[in-house]
């Protein structure tokens, strides 16, 4: 498919958008945190890729080389928007629920969330890439232009800040009030 992309074929690239644009949005929420906004970057990732899908040497890179642009519509973006990468986001707090219903698996994910959503940018960033993605430290550091250090830095901060946030996750509500 990817193959045929790279020659032109505009229904092999609207498949490849169609077998693609779930992850790269998914990527695009935990890395900004704001659902709009993903999806806008969703689509200027895939605008992107359409252009420079003849820059594209291995076809079977296909996924990791998305990826990359997807970080970079997202970096372009806080760029753009004057949002240095330390900056603090803020969210509104939420009580952890311990429910195993596909409805408590919903809120679960949106405590994940919200409890990225508190970090920085940059710790954001490395842990999503890192953790949700797959990608080593060191893939990490050459997606976002950073030194290995940093990256470590943020991935160890911000896993340590989640581990903070969501330590009460999962205990069982019944236990404070006995």
């Amino acid at each position: 498919m990817v193959a045929l992309a790279i020659t032109g074929d505009t229904p092999a690239f609207e498949e490849l958008v169609r077998r693609r644009q779930a992850p790269t949005r998914a990527l695009l929420r935990r890395l900004c945190g704001d659902a709009a906004l993903a999806d806008d970057l969703a689509q200027e990732t895939f605008v992107n890729a359409w252009r420079a899908l003849d820059t594209l040497r291995h076809p079977a890179a296909f996924g990791g080389w998305l990826k990359r642009i997807a970080v970079n519509a997202w970096l372009q973006h806080q760029r753009r928007a004057g949002a240095p990468l330390l900056d603090l986001a803020t969210v509104e707090d939420r009580e952890p629920t311990r429910e195993t219903s596909v409805a408590g698996r919903v809120a679960a994910a949106r405590d994940l969330d919200a409890a990225l959503a508190r970090l920085t940018p940059a710790q954001r960033s490395c842990v999503v890439l890192t953790y949700a993605e797959g990608l080593s430290q060191s893939e990490v550091a050459e997606h976002l232009g950073l030194p290995l250090g940093t990256v470590k830095s943020h991935v160890a901060r911000g896993a340590a800040a989640l581990r903070a946030q969501l330590a009460g996750y999962g205990a069982d509500p019944e236990a404070d009030h006995v």
